[in-house]
């Protein structure tokens, strides 16, 4: 088992320390059940869905890969904002053909976010959801942005700022280094 950590520790950009595991884990066990919690909580007798697939990934770039450049908070929140803008436009335009609008939303969020200096992966998925997600989805229309991307990404955004840097050895965002 130490040789098998000893292999990933070379590629990983975080540290494996029991006490690192155990807060990527906390960290991302709050994200994901703010969202879910104010999704039930508050939002019941709506058709709103804060939680949504690429907020998942998210969680494992922003509370397992704090270092990582596509964690950082402006690719947090700027990636997935982005991306569902042009996801819902995608649908408006091109709605009728799904697999033509799925293709140009995910690509046309990569290159924006690229641009942008935003580059987030989870975006491509929130602008795919925007896509091919339910009925309810689509009838949020713009609205998608706000609700649940732009929400859900500042709740896990908040967390991460507060968790990630409980520890001595962990720093959130990137520039906040703590060694310097």
């Amino acid at each position: 088992m130490k040789k098998f950590f000893k292999k990933f520790k070379k590629i990983n950009t975080e540290k494996i320390e029991f006490e690192n595991l155990i807060w990527s884990w906390i960290g991302s066990f709050l994200g994901i059940i703010a969202i879910a919690f104010i999704h039930f909580s508050f939002l019941n007798d709506t058709d709103l869905s804060l939680v949504i697939g690429s907020f998942g990934a998210s969680a494992v770039l922003i509370y397992g890969a704090i270092h990582s450049p596509l964690a950082q908070p402006r690719n947090l929140v700027g990636g997935h904002i982005l991306s569902a803008i042009i996801g819902v436009s995608s649908f408006k335009l091109f709605g009728d053909y799904l697999w033509l609008c799925s293709a140009l939303a995910v690509a046309s969020s990569i290159l924006v976010m690229q641009l942008t200096l935003t580059l987030h992966p989870p975006g491509g998925a929130t602008a795919l959801i925007a896509v091919i997600g339910s009925e309810q989805i689509h009838n949020l229309g713009f609205l998608y942005v706000l609700i649940p991307v732009t929400t859900g990404a500042l709740i896990m955004l908040l967390i991460a700022l507060l968790i990630n840097n409980i520890p001595k050895k962990r720093y959130y965002p990137n520039s906040k280094n703590k060694d310097t």
